[in-house]
């Protein structure tokens, strides 16, 4: 697990240098982890007990969520970042990625993530923009 989070360290200089900007770093590379982790599925509250539970961080809950909600994260900074970690992403000359995406249909207001969006694999009694949650993923084969 130390060698997985020792890959992971690079992540850290793509935040500020800032008190916030520091927490931030040291939570991604857990956070990473915790995803890859077979512990636990991709939900918020499953990744904060698996911080505390897994790798003995003390995250105030608030700030874990205020964190995974944020749009402010350096994404321009953490991709070139991710993709420099990869040895050789090409095979055979070529770069072979698998999208995903997912909705999970949600009841109520005020629940992280939710927002209306296309579902294109509604059926004719369900609503094609249901209030989901949308996840995408994307992986490099």
């Amino acid at each position: 697990m130390s060698m997985l989070r020792d890959l992971l360290l690079p992540f850290q200089s793509a935040f500020s240098d800032s008190r916030l900007g520091r927490e931030r770093a040291h939570w991604f590379p857990f956070i990473l982890l915790a995803i890859v982790v077979p512990f636990t599925s991709s939900m918020s509250s499953n990744l904060l007990r698996s911080l505390q539970t897994l790798f003995g961080l003390d995250v105030n809950p608030r700030r874990f969520y205020l964190f995974m909600a944020s749009t402010q994260l350096a994404w321009d900074r953490l991709w070139p970042i991710a993709w420099n970690l990869i040895p050789s992403p090409l095979v055979d000359g070529r770069l072979i990625l698998a999208l995903d995406d997912t909705l999970n249909d949600k009841t109520g207001k005020r629940i992280f993530g939710c927002g209306f969006f296309f579902d294109h694999t509604a059926k004719v009694n369900h609503p094609t923009y249901p209030w989901a949650q949308n996840i995408v993923m994307l992986g490099l084969l």
